[in-house]
């Protein structure tokens, strides 16, 4: 079962920095996600969602197990190049996860100026997720951890991550 969790964090360069990290997590396969996205409360009051391409993790997953399979057959080129292509189409084609009302609402909530990172977590490594993400410190506002987890996920991002 995916776990959904938003962290509201002052500005927009907080909630980039934090789904940055969350980034190279997944690259390190320490975080499995369906779905994540950044929404913005701008200074104007309007909310723009930013989300990251998953057809570019889909991608890089597909030209692995492509070259894998084009060793196989004597062709890793062609391999590689056909898992490329499958992995981005699917990556791009699933738009399932955090629903974008949801988001949009999530993000009236903010303050003006302020950013929210929100991530619907299929798998982790607590141990090593746990410490980068609260580096960025931040707040939860929204998730479907038990209160026991929420309550120590707010204290992590409320020490940065000193003593986790």
């Amino acid at each position: 079962m995916a776990n959904l969790v938003a962290i509201a964090y002052d500005d927009m360069d907080q909630a980039e920095s934090a789904m940055r990290s969350i980034g190279e997590l997944v690259k390190e396969h320490s975080l499995t996600l369906e779905d994540a996205v950044i929404v913005e409360h701008k200074a104007n009051g309007k909310l723009k969602l930013h989300q990251p391409s998953l057809a570019g993790i889909g991608a890089a997953s597909g030209a692995l197990w492509g070259g894998v399979i084009g060793l196989l057959f004597l062709v890793p080129v062609f391999g590689m190049a056909v898992g490329a292509a499958a992995g981005a189409a699917g990556g791009a084609a699933r738009d399932y996860g955090v629903d974008d009302n949801f988001v949009k609402e999530l993000g009236e909530q903010l303050p003006s100026g302020g950013a929210a990172v929100v991530v619907l977590v299929q798998e982790s490594t607590r141990d090593k997720v746990v410490p980068e993400i609260s580096k960025h410190g931040g707040r939860v506002i929204q998730s479907s951890l038990s209160n026991e987890q929420e309550q120590a996920f707010q204290d992590a991002l409320d020490n940065r991550g000193a003593g986790v």
